[in-house]
């Protein structure tokens, strides 16, 4: 229900929220100095990715640099909008994320997004959103796979979805469907090493809209039908 009040009253509401913000921000903080304490595990695996620039291994994703992220884009056989499009919700995330790769790259991060669907459908699909980042396939080599289930048994099963947390659970196979996450790497010496997975809500922040409109009076509201949508398929007003 909404509450009607006087400045006086919204200035001292808002003074007491501010103290909830200052806290969320310190264990944000707290909690981002947890995730980069993190094992370093080496990527035994060899991978091979198609790329613009020919086949590459997970080490020359990094392009000269130490550190690179991964974004799981889903864009295979399971998803809305295949085989032309990649999923509405990741492209909506992938708004946000495309203007930060220059930003990374100056701060020894590289970007790159990751999907099952042929290299020549991702470029398409990247052209008409007017996306720069970017975007190699992984194809049959399952690593889509194994960085979303991390024990035999997952493998085998495909289940173990966030980490086995219970929602999703019966219905996501990971051997079957796209993966929708992020991921960190370090390469050191020669060697690459996985640090870092986060998966469904653990991708809110890195989209820019969920955080806008979590400081409108309304935030996120329902979940109303047909939102989001690519940005090139909404109506005209």
């Amino acid at each position: 229900m909404t509450k009607i009040g006087t400045r006086e009253e919204w200035l001292a509401a808002r003074v007491e929220l501010l103290e909830y913000e200052k806290d969320l921000t310190r264990r944000s903080d707290e909690l981002a100095r947890h995730r980069a304490e993190l094992p370093w595990v080496p990527v035994e695996k060899e991978y091979v990715f198609g790329t613009d620039g020919g086949p590459k291994t997970l080490a020359e994703l990094f392009e000269g640099r130490s550190q690179l992220l991964l974004y799981h884009f889903m864009f295979g056989p399971t998803v809305d909008g295949w085989p032309q499009a990649g999923c509405p919700g990741c492209s909506y995330t992938a708004d946000s994320l495309d203007g930060s790769v220059l930003h990374l790259a100056h701060r020894d991060v590289t970007f790159v997004a990751v999907s099952r669907a042929p290299l020549e459908r991702l470029n398409a699909y990247k052209e008409r959103m007017g996306w720069s980042f970017p975007w190699v396939s992984y194809g049959d080599s399952g690593f889509n796979l194994d960085f979303g289930a991390f024990t035999e048994a997952e493998r085998k099963t495909g289940e173990g979805f966030n980490f086995g947390t219970p929602k999703h659970a019966a219905e996501i196979d990971l051997r079957r469907d796209e993966l929708h996450g992020l991921s960190s790497f370090v390469l050191e010496d020669g060697v690459v090493y996985h640090t870092y997975s986060t998966y469904d809500r653990g991708t809110d922040v890195l989209n820019a809209t969920w955080q806008l409109l979590d400081r409108t009076s309304k935030g996120r509201g329902g979940d109303p039908e047909g939102w989001p949508q690519r940005h090139d398929e909404y109506p005209n007003d």
